[in-house]
């Protein structure tokens, strides 16, 4: 795979009829390997190790509802309370960052009210902040670490 911009991890792989799968430490099982699960890991990776978030909080491809359509999140870190936290979208590193992926983290978070957004494709990361009552999002140059939201 692909080497990303984020730190090195080391992560469990199983080779099984011809398919690479990558161990998920939140789902705990195998997955399929695929160039966006490959983001999807480091970020997970990334979240527990660089940003401390405890796994407890951290849910990976969930079906939520959206306009009464089923779509499914990459990653999510939910505060103690159950709230939203940080909602995060995925890309393969082949597929660029655009405005439609920004609209489509933004619509998810419609439903979502996930204060922090980020979106990468495991080559770019961008970090946004909610701002419900003017209805945007502020850039920021990286999510804040656990222990600061205490």
């Amino acid at each position: 795979m692909q080497q990303l911009n984020f730190p090195s991890y080391t992560f469990r792989f199983k080779n099984s009829e011809n398919k690479v799968s990558i161990f998920d430490e939140i789902r705990k099982k195998f997955i399929i390997l695929t160039p966006e699960e490959w983001v999807r890991q480091h970020v997970v990776h990334f979240l527990i190790h660089e940003k401390k978030y405890p796994k407890s909080l951290i849910n990976v491809e969930k079906v939520l509802k959206v306009n009464g359509l089923r779509k499914r999140y990459d990653v999510v870190v939910f505060n103690s309370d159950g709230s939203i936290h940080i909602l995060v979208e995925c890309k393969a590193p082949e597929v660029k960052i655009s405005q439609a992926t920004f609209d489509q983290i933004a619509r998810y978070n419609m439903t979502m009210q996930a204060r922090f957004l980020n979106v990468t494709n495991g080559l770019q990361h961008f970090f946004c902040q909610m701002d419900f009552e003017n209805e945007k999002y502020n850039f920021l140059r990286d999510l804040p670490d656990y222990q600061n939201l205490k």
